[in-house]
């Protein structure tokens, strides 16, 4: 769960990433809308969920949107997840004491949103959730202007819904 539900202000924060840089919510906001995907490496539904954002960011990724997984574990640790799991995506580090994920008011993980550009949440989801993430897949796909792909692939199994 969180505080930050669709129609609501995303707070902003600035957070530093597996490869030494900075990352700016404000900034990203200006090139398009941005999933934040809140997660720890133990959690086995966000090993379960990261591979379909991964899907999301290699069909429509970097062109207009921007995706961020946001670790609550160190980098080291947050960098064998993103290995294991196929993550190409930057990882972000949410500090000692995660203010991120407390400004945010996280009680669970995977904690996925999807802020447009004017800085308000459009999809705000805890666990996996497969409509909240099809409905990531199209608007992302919308704001990138590329025409929708399926997420989930035929014959893929795929339950409606895991808690974090």
């Amino acid at each position: 769960m969180t505080n930050v539900s669709p129609g609501k202000n995303a707070p902003a924060f600035s957070l530093p990433g597996l490869d030494g840089e900075k990352y700016s919510l404000a900034e990203a906001l200006k090139k398009g809308p941005v999933v934040a995907a809140f997660f720890k490496i133990t959690c086995p539904i966000c090993q379960f969920t990261f591979p379909f954002l991964e899907r999301v960011y290699e069909t429509y990724g970097d062109s207009k949107a921007t995706f961020w997984g946001i670790s609550q574990d160190d980098a080291r640790d947050t960098s064998y997840f993103c290995k294991e799991f196929g993550v190409k995506f930057p990882a972000l580090i949410d500090e000692d004491g995660y203010p991120v994920s407390n400004q945010y008011g996280l009680t669970n993980v995977p904690t996925v949103l999807l802020i447009g550009p004017d800085g308000k949440a459009i999809v705000s989801t805890t666990g996996f959730d497969k409509a909240a993430l099809e409905k990531i897949n199209a608007e992302v796909a919308r704001s990138s202007g590329k025409p929708e792909q399926p997420l989930f692939l035929p014959g893929e199994i795929v339950p409606d819904y895991k808690p974090g």
